[in-house]
């Protein structure tokens, strides 16, 4: 489901040595740039760092970055990053800013596999020398916190294995609390942080057949509630991410002016695991595909790169 096209041969060397020519000179060799990186994945992409580091005594990802400016250093950059060192970045600069973007942690938390999620952990830890759930749980409050740090801190179980009995009671336990208004509950919020997906998935599917209503829908009383909105994204970022991620490649190519820092995530981040799923989404959504989509909302560079980590043209 991953959309990136990588040549039969590689070279890290070769590619090592074709970079460095692209930023000799006047002017840096763009095309060269993008028509290595957007076709390698991420262990070549780690190996071509290491040889380029050997090379020539100096990090790639600083060169790329002297070279490079706007928003395709930024594509380039990030997708250069190995896929846990990305995700590290985003956590913490989704953390960093001034109203901490919850969106991006609640995407790493609930779409990446435990042991992809395990993996950003440490890669955050080795950077920044501290937890992600510690600066998690520190720049969240109230029920954003309660809802957030459980799922950051998730591993769950990734087999198939369904238990129909538990799907069944868990449902009514998630269907009473929603009827509450207790959507900060507990027990809610235990079901949605440690059940693997295919669990949820069953336990959702049940909540709708014995219910009458997607759990969603029930879950649209106060469509401006913040903490109301995340949690109807964890549960479309768990059950359908596809879904998910069509939305943001939506919002942000559609309104007023493009959302590029969205629209950079989604790709850098989603063009080696399902991005021919979230396409075929976006098609179908929009009756458009999105490659014309993001054809007819960015230019030059940015949007060569972005067409090719969407498998559009050649390795």
């Amino acid at each position: 489901m991953a959309t990136i096209k990588v040549p039969a041969q590689f070279s890290a060397a070769e590619d090592a040595e074709r970079l460095q020519k692209a930023f000799q000179g006047w002017g840096t060799d763009e095309a060269s740039i993008i028509s290595i990186l957007a076709h390698r994945n991420a262990v070549q992409r780690k190996l071509i760092q290491e040889i380029y580091k050997e090379t020539y005594g100096e990090d790639l990802l600083k060169a790329l970055d002297k070279e490079l400016s706007s928003d395709f250093e930024r594509v380039v950059l990030l997708w250069t990053l190995t896929p846990s060192e990305r995700d590290a970045y985003l956590a913490n600069e989704a953390i960093k800013l001034l109203t901490a973007n919850n969106w991006v942690l609640l995407e790493i938390a609930c779409t990446r596999s435990s042991l992809d999620l395990f993996a950003v952990k440490q890669a955050y830890h080795a950077r920044y020398k501290k937890s992600l759930e510690e600066d998690v749980a520190y720049h969240t409050s109230g029920d954003i916190r309660k809802l957030l740090v459980p799922l950051v801190c998730s591993f769950r179980y990734e087999g198939d294995e369904v238990n129909m009995t538990l799907a069944k009671k868990e449902a009514k336990i998630m269907r009473e609390a929603i009827s509450d208004k207790k959507h900060n509950d507990e027990e809610l919020i235990r079901i949605l942080s440690t059940r693997s997906k295919a669990q949820l998935n069953a336990t959702l599917n049940h909540y709708n057949n014995e219910f009458g209503n997607p759990i969603n829908k029930d879950l649209k009383t106060d469509p401006n509630n913040e903490y109301l909105k995340l949690l109807r994204a964890a549960i479309k970022c768990l059950t359908s991410p596809e879904k998910y991620f069509e939305k943001v490649l939506r919002l942000a190519i559609k309104g007023m002016g493009t959302d590029e820092w969205a629209l950079t995530r989604v790709i850098t981040t989603r063009a080696e695991v399902d991005m021919e799923r979230i396409k075929e989404e976006y098609h179908r959504r929009n009756s458009v595909t999105l490659e014309k989509a993001i054809t007819g909302d960015t230019s030059g560079d940015y949007e060569k790169m972005l067409l090719a980590l969407i498998g559009h043209g050649d390795a």
